[in-house]
C-alpha cells in the first residue's frame, strides 16, 4: 500500500503528478518544529485545526498523543491520505479538502495551527487576511492561531550553494527523490526550485523541476494584518534551523475573548 492509500502509478510521469508522495518526500522529514505544536496542544487543548494539514506530518504526531485533529488542505488526495492513516492507526485526527481562505467547518477550536509557511502560499496580504478571517470564524472566544513565518535566506551565506543531498522516498518500488536546487529573490515572494526524479521498479527515469512560491511577509507585517481581522497579537515563538531547514518564527495570534 502507497503511503496515501491509494494504487501506485503505472508509468514514472504518473508518479510525478503523485500529490501525496512528494509531500511525503519533501515534507514528512521535518520534525524540528513538532514540540512547539505538541506544547500548544497541551496548553490550550483540543480539538486543533490543522491548516495546510497535508498528509499528516503534524496532524498524526499531535493525534497520538490524544488530540484530537481537524485537518484543512487544499488538495483532496492529500487530505484523503492523512484521514485514511488516522483510521489505520485509530487517531483521532480527519482532514476536509478546502481552502483554508474559505472554509467553513461549522465548528469552533481552542488552537488553529498554520505549520510550515503555510500562510505564506497564499498569494499575498489579501489571500493572508482572507485566512486569518476564515480562522476566525472556527476559534472559540480566546482562541489561538499559531503561524509559522521563514526567510529561506535566513542562515545561508551569500553564494553558498543548497545542500547537494536529495531527499529521497521509496514507495511500493518506486524511488521518489527530490533535491533543492535553487532560491531566487522575486521581490514579494521567495521562488525555490526543486529537482524531482522518480524511478519505477524497472528502472525508468523520469524528472521535472518544481517550483514552490513562498510569499515575502515579516512577522511585523503578518501582526498588523492580524490586528486588522480583530486578532490580538501576542509574544512569537522560534523554531531553530537545523542543518537542513531554516529555522522560524511562531506568530502566536489570539481572538479576543
Amino acid at each position: 500500500m502507497s503511503p496515501a492509500g491509494a494504487r501506485p502509478p503505472v508509468s514514472a510521469a504518473g508518479a510525478l503528478a503523485w500529490p501525496a508522495a512528494w509531500h511525503d518526500v519533501e515534507c514528512a522529514s521535518y520534525a524540528a518544529d513538532l514540540e512547539v505544536w505538541r506544547e500548544l496542544a497541551n496548553e490550550r487543548g483540543g480539538p486543533v485545526l490543522d491548516l495546510g494539514c497535508g498528509t499528516g506530518r503534524v496532524a498524526l504526531d499531535l493525534a497520538a498523543r490524544g488530540h484530537t485533529v481537524v485537518g484543512v488542505d487544499a488538495d483532496p488526495e492529500l487530505a484523503r491520505a492523512l484521514t485514511d492513516r488516522a483510521r489505520e492507526r485509530s487517531l483521532p485526527a480527519r482532514a476536509h479538502a478546502a481552502d483554508v481562505r474559505s472554509f467553513s467547518l461549522g465548528s469552533r477550536h481552542r488552537l488553529a495551527i498554520a505549520p510550515m509557511q503555510v500562510i505564506q502560499l497564499l498569494g499575498g496580504a489579501p489571500g493572508r487576511l482572507a485566512m486569518l478571517c476564515a480562522v476566525a470564524e472556527h476559534l472559540v472566544p480566546g482562541g489561538l492561531l499559531a503561524v509559522a513565518l521563514a526567510d529561506p535566506f535566513d542562515a545561508v551565506p551569500a553564494g553558498e550553494a543548497l545542500p547537494p543531498l536529495p531527499d529521497v522516498l521509496e514507495v511500493d518500488g518506486w524511488v521518489l527523490s527530490s533535491t533543492p536546487v535553487d532560491v531566487r529573490d522575486e521581490g514579494d515572494a521567495v521562488a525555490i526550485d526543486r529537482h524531482r526524479q522518480a524511478v519505477s521498479p524497472a528502472g525508468d527515469l523520469t524528472e521535472e523541476l518544481a517550483t514552490i512560491r513562498l510569499d515575502s511577509v515579516s512577522a511585523t507585517a503578518l501582526g498588523q494584518e492580524a490586528r486588522q481581522a480583530g486578532y490580538a497579537v501576542l509574544t512569537a515563538l522560534a523554531v531553530p534551523a537545523t542543518h537542513d531547514y531554516v529555522g522560524s518564527t511562531v506568530c502566536l495570534l489570539e481572538r479576543p475573548a
